[in-house]
């Protein structure tokens, strides 16, 4: 592989963006693309995947390159000669990148890969909460949860089926296969913009994780309910759930972002999603208006997000324990609050897009306990592990309301 100097220089700069001035890696990203009109998408990708892989293995390159933060330029070039050499790119003798130590790098990398902390590339502190929480089992999910995550579409069936869709995508060289037991769904043999289809902007698909599109599955909705989707953000499952009933009844999402709601209105309008009213909670009003008026509430609860790590490498480096103890918190009053929406005979979905039973299970156990949850019975729940299922982690318990 020949490196090409304004791609690495472009990689490096967003590396010190990201690193140094604390911006998410995808915003990042999004305007260091358009850096260069003459990029190709071979160029693109080049650059998007090497700052991903940094970002991802940040720790162990440091380790390696013994640089400490903040990354000036040079630091920066240090980080990415460790990337290379350890793909076996061979790395020219350009002035940034002198005197490569290929020999001492290799090395240091088989050492540091004995320590778990290290060859997954963690802070100490979500090293030593993964292992409390989850035991042995998290060797593993730490270990799934840093490998690349797959580009998963979502079929629109309110415009179109699987099938269709996948001839259509095919036709522009996009092969995509099904995946078992995940009905609307279609995963792509490679990567690719798929965002500048035909297809997309006619609506067809949306871009959605396969374990996340077992969440609207999961709360057993039917065409012609008042559905609550109270933490809505912008609108992947409540999208899904306008399909599933067919456009038919009421789906009121809600959020504290206006912003959010915004997307979400604009992300209906391409699905064809008109079953969709968004309400901005901006008093304690908007939820007692709806007290017991849901036959099904989803609750998509805030959380660490540990459980989506694949996608948002960065959130390794921007989480911090304070802010996992606030948000369960913040996951227990929402329980208590937006339960009151089911009414009686309704149910209940509590999810997050997290793997610690701190977050999952024990909220439900807790909540049930609670004056908040004595008329709801537990019925079911689903845990979906990234080093099992492939996919993101996320976590369903289902709630019915006497």
């Amino acid at each position: 592989m020949k490196l090409h100097r304004n791609l690495v220089f472009a990689a490096v700069d967003a590396l010190q963006e990201i690193f140094n001035d604390g911006k998410y890696a995808d915003k990042v990203l999004q305007g260091t693309l358009k850096r260069d009109k003459r990029w190709g998408a071979r160029d693109r990708s080049f650059i998007a995947e090497t700052v991903y892989d940094i970002v991802r293995w940040k720790r162990l390159y440091v380790e390696i390159a013994e640089v400490k933060e903040p990354f000036d330029r040079q630091k920066a070039f240090r980080l990415f000669t460790v990337w290379a050499t350890l793909r076996g790119i061979t790395v020219p003798d350009w002035k940034q990148l002198e005197e490569t130590p290929t020999r001492r790098i290799k090395g240091k990398f088989d050492a540091l890969s004995k320590i778990r902390k290290f060859r997954e590339s963690i802070p100490d502190w979500l090293d030593a909460l993964g292992e409390k929480e989850l035991g042995k089992k998290w060797d593993d999910e730490i270990a799934a949860l840093n490998q690349q995550a797959d580009v998963i579409l979502r079929v629109n069936t309110l415009k179109t089926t699987i099938d269709k869709l996948q001839a259509t995508l095919f036709d522009l060289d996009l092969e995509t296969e099904k995946i078992k037991g995940y009905p609307d769904a279609l995963k792509l043999k490679e990567r690719a913009n798929v965002f500048q289809t035909e297809a997309f902007s006619n609506g067809w698909f949306e871009v959605q994780d396969a374990s996340s599109q077992l969440v609207a599955e999961f709360l057993e909705v039917q065409p012609g309910m008042r559905v609550v989707d109270a933490c809505a953000g912008a609108g992947g499952k409540a999208l899904h759930l306008a399909s599933i009933m067919e456009n038919k009844g009421q789906l009121i999402a809600l959020d504290i972002y206006a912003n959010k709601l915004n997307e979400l209105k604009r992300r209906a309008k391409r699905a064809g999603a008109f079953n969709i009213e968004t309400r901005l909670i901006d008093t304690t009003k908007v939820i007692k208006k709806l007290h017991e008026k849901a036959d099904r509430v989803l609750i998509d609860a805030p959380c660490s997000g540990l459980g989506v790590l694949r996608r948002n490498p960065d959130a390794k480096w921007k989480l911090q324990p304070e802010f996992i103890e606030n948000i369960k918190k913040t996951q227990a009053e929402i329980l208590d609050n937006y339960s009151k929406m089911v009414k009686p005979g309704g149910k209940m979905i509590y999810a997050t897009c997290s793997i610690l039973p701190s977050e999952n299970e024990k909220q439900i156990k807790d909540f049930l306990k609670r004056d908040t949850g004595k008329d709801f019975t537990f019925a079911k729940e689903k845990k979906v592990l990234p080093s099992t299922s492939g996919f993101d982690g996320f976590y369903m318990a289902l709630l019915e309301k006497k």
